[in-house]
């Protein structure tokens, strides 16, 4: 994406459970330690106790957690949130070198090349990086950034709609386009949306550069709804949510994530035993999302602490229901609320960086003449 678009993206999977929890009338906790007010002055001089953590409006981590930090560390974390994932990043272009704080989190894969090329991040190995696993290292050669959760954007589908219809759901990306599901799925648009742009990417993953032109055509032939954001497409639009349900909404196909049916659950009133929507696992393209140390940072050793945090089990193991997304590394435990709810993607839809950096412009304005104009 352009600066421009960058700053326009819908949400990324956090802030989407946020407004679904909203939705559903319920509040997110803040995730925000405090600051004690002293200087920061790098590793040398006089040593700061806050260290501030730059990141999009949809961070999350339980206060618990972050108390322990300051216990381990004998930093209190300081969270400054600066809009969505584009938006927060591209600020940070700006104040390259001179940052507003000490470490970035929330600069994922599809933007990870241009965060990268602007020399946003000092190098730095954190410890226990060998845990994570290989392949959310997509910048393993120089750990200018550190990989902290993955997550997936999938087509969700509306159980109830299916089973009334006896319709088996689709599965894959080939089923969407078959007649038996004309007119059933809605998806937000790639030019303004991060799910938007995550299916459209996970058609260009699995039909090439030169095949997901012809699929967005059938798929347009078959009756795909666009509409501008995850909010619009999954709280209105879509049959099986809690929000859909309320609107009367009509598409029982929503582009998602891989963790809203525990979502739906979590905040449901009574708690049901079964989640009411379920993932088209076929149709999956794999986010992962990174942290790193701001080229600049006023505490250094601080940003190096935090980073290490973030990829210890602690913060790990809390990140599933705060901000549901999955664990980075390996042997954390998934809560039993997405073990007994959530979708296995196996196989989900991959576009290196490099590749997505090359392209998305391209691609973003191909699918627009295709789909939307």
């Amino acid at each position: 994406m352009s600066s421009t678009r960058s700053s326009s993206r819908a949400s990324t999977r956090r802030a989407a459970a946020g407004a679904l929890a909203a939705a559903l009338g319920v509040s997110a906790l803040a995730a925000c330690g405090g600051s004690d007010g002293s200087t920061s002055s790098g590793d040398g001089g006089s040593r700061s106790k806050t260290v501030t953590l730059v990141s999009h409006d949809s961070f999350n981590a339980s206060p618990a957690v972050l108390k322990e930090f300051t216990k381990e560390t004998g930093y209190t974390v300081k969270v400054l949130k600066s809009g969505d994932a584009g938006e927060a990043l591209n600020k940070e272009i700006l104040t390259k070198g001179s940052p507003q704080g000490d470490v970035f989190f929330g600069v994922d894969n599809t933007l990870l090349s241009r965060a990268l090329d602007n020399g946003l991040f000092t190098p730095y190995e954190a410890k226990g990086l060998d845990r994570v696993e290989e392949s959310t290292r997509l910048d393993k050669d120089k750990n200018r950034v550190t990989p902290i959760d993955t997550g997936d954007i999938c087509v969700n589908y509306d159980k109830k709609y299916f089973a009334d219809k006896k319709l088996a759901p689709p599965r894959s990306f080939d089923d969407l386009i078959k007649p038996q599901y004309k007119n059933l799925l809605v998806t937000e648009n790639a030019a303004t949306s991060s799910p938007g742009l995550g299916f459209l990417l996970g058609t260009v993953a699995r039909y090439g550069d030169n095949g997901w032109q012809d699929y967005w055509k059938k798929l347009k032939d078959n009756g795909v709804q666009v509409v501008d954001s995850w909010e619009q497409a999954y709280n209105d639009t879509f049959s099986g949510s809690a929000g859909g349900k309320k609107a009367k909404a009509d598409r029982p196909l929503v582009v998602s994530y891989a963790s809203s049916p525990p979502v739906e659950v979590l905040y449901a009133e009574p708690r049901p035993e079964e989640a009411p929507t379920g993932v088209a696992t076929g149709t999956c393209f794999r986010q992962t999302e990174f942290a790193g140390l701001l080229d600049g940072a006023k505490n250094e050793a601080g940003g190096k602490a935090l980073l290490d945090f973030l990829i210890g089990e602690k913060f790990q193991a809390d990140m599933p229901l705060n901000m549901f997304v999955n664990p980075v590394v390996k042997d954390v435990p998934l809560p039993e609320l997405f073990t007994k709810f959530g979708a296995t993607v196996d196989t989900p839809g991959t576009v290196a960086p490099e590749t997505i950096a090359a392209h998305r412009e391209q691609w973003i304005q191909s699918w627009s003449s295709l789909v939307v104009k």
